[in-house]
């Protein structure tokens, strides 16, 4: 069976196509404004590239922020959904999941299964996200990988505060002012928001193995302060940024039914609500 997941966050949009569990293709794009224009012109690339026409897919599952958006899609699950079914494929011993994008950062505990017994997201303004560590990235004017790098070289712990981006700039200018060197500075970033994933996860329980996720499982400044933070090894699967709409694919050849998938979402919406 020939199925499609795509995943609408509010950086990027992936897009994967799978035969009979195997990857036929791909692709990735900025989401941008018109996320729903974004996801189609993504999803015909990614038909284009496994060299198939619509009908060829049996079914398209949709997750991610703004899943919703994509109306070519039989169905819609959670983000936690598609991150356990994702991860579970990939790597069958995860029992702690911590997926840190642009907008959000949440950690899920699942069952050998695939199963989300619970999970906890980070509602701390833009700390904790990919967004967050992009902005510190132009406070100290340069890329973000030469900025994961760079952290590697700092021995130092310096606390950061800020609960949001906007002060945690603040921070970063000072600390320049300051003349603290910028390897200090960008190891206090990733310790910053290390701290707040890791706070996250450890609502949910740490329990091995933990895998990372998410376009900022790439940075490899974050994952040496994440680590020291929970001070557990973690997991990162090829194209941690993938695994979302990997999920999503693997929930369309699941055949979940449209009820099932309303009723996760409501579930979803009620925790979330529950919590502000």
């Amino acid at each position: 069976m020939i199925v499609a997941g795509i995943d609408v966050g509010g950086k990027n949009v992936h897009a994967v196509i799978t035969k009979n569990g195997d990857i036929l293709a791909k692709a990735e794009a900025p989401s941008g404004i018109k996320k729903a224009e974004a996801a189609e012109q993504l999803y015909n690339e990614a038909l284009k590239q496994a060299g198939l026409k619509r009908e060829d897919v049996s079914r398209v599952v949709a997750t991610g922020s703004s899943g919703q958006r994509v109306t070519f899609a039989d169905g819609v699950i959670p983000d936690a959904t598609a991150d356990a079914r994702g991860v579970i494929r990939l790597i069958p011993s995860a029992r702690t999941i911590i997926d840190v994008g642009a907008e959000e950062g949440r950690a899920i505990k699942v069952n050998p299964e695939g199963k989300v017994l619970d999970f906890a997201i980070n509602e701390k303004c833009a700390a904790g996200t990919g967004t967050f560590v992009d902005t510190m990235a132009r406070a100290l004017e340069m890329p973000v990988e030469e900025m994961a790098k760079l952290s590697l070289q700092s021995t130092r712990s310096i606390p950061m505060n800020a609960q949001c981006a906007v002060f945690g700039e603040s921070e970063v200018v000072s600390l320049i002012h300051q003349k603290t060197p910028k390897h200090d500075i960008a190891r206090a970033v990733h310790d910053a928001i290390a701290g707040r994933v890791g706070s996250v996860a450890r609502i949910v329980g740490l329990e091995d193995d933990v895998v990372m996720i998410g376009g900022v499982a790439k940075n490899i400044g974050f994952m040496e302060s994440l680590k020291r933070d929970i001070g557990i090894e973690v997991k990162v699967p090829d194209a941690p940024d993938f695994v979302g709409a990997l999920g999503a694919a693997a929930a369309a050849a699941a055949g979940v039914l449209e009820e099932e998938v309303k009723a996760r979402v409501v579930e979803k919406e009620t925790v979330e609500e529950g919590k502000t």
